[in-house]
C-alpha cells in the first residue's frame, strides 16, 4: 500500500510541477510523531515550507533535520497548543519565517479514556481543552492571514482532525468522543464563515490507524498535561494484536488498520489543490477506535 502510496504520489507531483503544494506554509500542530510527522514529511515533498509543532521540543527539531536531509523547508516552534501564548507565538513565528500561511493542519491531540461513571471533571475538560478550544485559539490567531480577498489568491485551507469516536461514540471516550464532534462542527462554521475568503475548512476523522494512541497501554508511552502524566494506548492491545485474525477488524473494509503514512495522505489530500471545491466536509477514513 504505502508503494502505492509512493506511486500515485509521483504522478500527482509531475502533474503539479515542484509538488502539489509547492511554495505553500503548512502549520501543522502535533508533527512531532505519529500522522502528524508524516503529514510534515509529507507535505514537505509536495513542496510545502512546514512548520513542525510538538510538546516535545527534541521530536519537533528531529523532524525538521529530515524534511532539510530531505532538501525541503521546515522550521518547529515547539509547545503546549493548550498554553494561553501558542496560538500568537507560532503564527508569529510562521509569518516571521515565510511571510505567509497557507494550510493549518490541527493534529495534536492525546486520549485520556475512563468510562462516564468515573471520569472526573479534569478529565473531561483537558480533552476538550486539547481538541477543541486550542484549535478554535490556532484559527483565530491565524485569521488575519486567511481572511483576506486577492486578485490572485492562493491555495489555503484548514484540516482538522476529528474520529470515528466524534461520529459514532466510543466505550470509554465520551470526552474524547465530545471533543471530536464539537470539531467537525467547528470546521462547518469556519467553511462558511471563510469560503468568501477562497479558504476551504475540512474535517478528517481517522478510524483505527497504527500510533503510540492505539498501541497496548502497556507499552508504557505517557504524555506530560500541566505537570501531570497521562498514560497513553489501549488495554490489552497487544493481547489482542497477537490472537487476531481475519475478522479482528470486521468493521473496517481492508479488515485493517491504516499506518500513519496513510493517514497523512488524508491530509495531503485535502490540502492540495485537488480538493479545490471540496469545503466544509468530513472525510471519514475506515472505521473503528479513534486516532
Amino acid at each position: 500500500m504505502a508503494n502505492r502510496l509512493a506511486q500515485v504520489s509521483g504522478h500527482l507531483s509531475n502533474a503539479h510541477g515542484r509538488g502539489l503544494l509547492s511554495g505553500e506554509v503548512a502549520i501543522i500542530t502535533g508533527s512531532g510523531q505519529g500522522i502528524g510527522r508524516s503529514a510534515a514529511l509529507l507535505f514537505a515533498k509536495e513542496g510545502a515550507k512546514v512548520v513542525v509543532s510538538d510538546i516535545d521540543a527534541k521530536k519537533a527539531a528531529d523532524v525538521v533535520s529530515e524534511i532539510k536531509a530531505a532538501g525541503g523547508d521546515a522550521i518547529y516552534v515547539a509547545g503546549d497548543v493548550g498554553a494561553d501564548d501558542f496560538p500568537q507565538t507560532i503564527v508569529d513565528a510562521t509569518v516571521k519565517q515565510y511571510g505567509k500561511i497557507n494550510h493549518i493542519v490541527n493534529n495534536a491531540g492525546f486520549t485520556h479514556d475512563k468510562m462516564i461513571h468515573t471520569m472526573p471533571d479534569e478529565t473531561y475538560d483537558v480533552i476538550m481543552k486539547i481538541h477543541v478550544r486550542a484549535p478554535f485559539r490556532l484559527i483565530r490567531a491565524a485569521a488575519p492571514y486567511f481572511r483576506v480577498k486577492s486578485t490572485s489568491p492562493e491555495n489555503r485551507s484548514i484540516i482538522n482532525v476529528s474520529s470515528t469516536s466524534g461520529l459514532h461514540g466510543n466505550v470509554g471516550q465520551a470526552n474524547y468522543a465530545a471533543a471530536k464532534s464539537a470539531v467537525v462542527g467547528l470546521t462547518k462554521t469556519i467553511a462558511k464563515e471563510w469560503g468568501p475568503f477562497g479558504v476551504r475548512a475540512n474535517t478528517i476523522a481517522y478510524g483505527l490507524v497504527h500510533t503510540r494512541l492505539t498501541a497496548a497501554k502497556e507499552d508504557g508511552a505517557t504524555i506530560e498535561i500541566d505537570g501531570q502524566k497521562v498514560a497513553l494506548g489501549i488495554p490489552g492491545a497487544r493481547q489482542r494484536a497477537i490472537a487476531q485474525n481475519a475478522s479482528a477488524y470486521v468493521d473496517i473494509p481492508l479488515q485493517r488498520g491504516a499506518t500513519a503514512d496513510e493517514a497523512a495522505a488524508g491530509m495531503l489530500f485535502l490540502a492540495s489543490p485537488l480538493a479545490s471545491y471540496v469545503s466544509g466536509h468530513t472525510l471519514e477514513v475506515t472505521g473503528g477506535r479513534g486516532i
